[in-house]
C-alpha cells in the first residue's frame, strides 16, 4: 500500500489540505513481574496504554486555515481521527479515533527559502479506538 491520500480529522476540522504526514503510534508499558519462579527468565504483563500523534503540516496564516484552526486549540483536550485514505471507513480503511491535548503549537519554524511547515506531535488522551464501520 502506498499512502496517497490520509484522513486527519482535529476537533471536527478536516486538515487533509495541510497534512503532509499523520502518524499515530501507541504503546503499552512494560511492567516487569520477574520473580524466583521465573527460573531466571524474565516475565514481564502490560501496564498503562499511551499514544502520540505525529503530524507534518504545511502551516497557512489566512483567516479560518490552519494557524488560525490550532492557536485556539492550545492546551484543550480534542477529539482526532485519522485513517489511511479518505475514504469511507471499512475493513480496508479502519479509522483510528480518539482525544489528544494540543500541548504545543510551532507557528513559525524554518530558514530562509523554506515552506513554512509544522511538525508536532500530541500525546493521546484517554482510550485510542479502532473501527471499520
Amino acid at each position: 500500500m502506498v499512502l496517497l491520500a490520509e484522513y486527519l480529522s482535529i476537533n471536527a476540522n478536516v486538515l487533509n489540505t495541510f497534512t503532509k504526514k499523520a502518524e499515530l503510534s501507541v504503546e503499552v508499558e512494560e511492567k516487569d513481574v520477574t520473580n524466583y519462579a521465573s527460573l531466571g527468565w524474565k516475565e514481564v504483563i502490560g501496564g498503562l496504554k499511551s499514544g502520540e500523534l505525529g503530524c507534518d503540516f504545511l502551516n497557512d496564516f489566512a483567516a479560518a486555515q490552519l494557524d488560525a484552526i490550532m492557536w485556539p486549540l492550545l492546551g484543550t483536550v480534542v477529539p482526532f481521527e485519522v485513517r489511511a485514505d479518505q475514504g469511507a471507513r471499512s475493513t480496508s480503511n479502519p479509522a483510528y479515533t480518539g482525544s489528544i491535548l494540543i500541548n504545543g503549537w510551532n507557528p513559525i519554524t524554518g530558514s530562509i527559502g523554506d515552506e513554512a511547515t509544522v511538525s508536532m506531535s500530541f500525546p493521546t488522551s484517554g482510550a485510542v479506538a479502532r473501527a471499520t464501520a
